[in-house]
């Protein structure tokens, strides 16, 4: 982490804060994640290596705190008083880009939209309280981001990188922009299914609950 060899606050804070990645590392851990794995879905494209560095830098600014797991290998992150002190700030860059930048193709990860969704803008008192698997399949996306899974049970979902194993109860089959910008509410649900930019193959029931689970929906 470099120095402008400025005493102005802002250069100082900048020293931290104006690193690559590191406010997408302190916005996911404003959403919930507290693990290395946690925090580095939220960043798809960043290279391990590079995440380890952030942390630790953050770390070292007093921005973040990190404790060993009580079981097994790793530790688990947090913001510091100082970290959590940077929500104004991080709210801030979020107004400032939906005010003034276009959300484009290069912008619609679906991965990501995924990952957030379970994170934070999950409707939760909408979800079955049954087990319900739904299975994701982008054709539009690299082989690597094409297939996602959401595992419901008791009321809980969470995003699954691998198949949880068993029939999925319902299977969505959606264009990534057009899932991104239903999911930000930036495009009607109904408008979306019309297109057929997205499609649900499944009983009548889940195909009515799911739009219902997005919380921009």
């Amino acid at each position: 982490m470099g120095t402008y060899r400025q005493y102005c606050p802002i250069a100082r804070a900048s020293e931290i804060l104006a690193e690559r990645w590191t406010p997408l590392i302190v916005r996911n851990l404003m959403f919930g994640a507290d693990t290395f794995s946690a925090i580095a879905r939220g960043v798809p494209t960043m290279s391990r290596s590079m995440l380890l560095k952030r942390l630790d830098e953050l770390e070292r600014a007093g921005v973040v705190e990190s404790c060993a797991k009580a079981q097994g290998r790793g530790h688990t992150y947090r913001l510091t008083e100082a970290g959590a002190d940077l929500a104004g700030i991080i709210d801030g860059l979020a107004a400032w880009g939906e005010r003034w930048l276009e959300v484009t193709t290069e912008h619609s990860d679906a991965g990501f939209a995924l990952w957030a969704w379970g994170q934070v803008q999950m409707n939760r008192s909408a979800l079955p309280t049954d087990r319900v698997v739904v299975a994701f399949i982008f054709a539009d996306e690299r082989p690597s981001n094409r297939r996602y899974w959401l595992l419901i049970d008791r009321g809980e979902a969470e995003v699954c990188y691998s198949d949880p194993g068993g029939r999925p109860d319902l299977v969505v089959e959606a264009r990534s922009r057009a899932f991104v910008d239903w999911h930000r509410g930036a495009r009607s649900w109904r408008d979306a299914i019309r297109s057929g930019d997205i499609t649900l193959t499944g009983p009548a029931w889940l195909r009515r609950s799911f739009p219902t689970w997005n919380s921009h929906g």
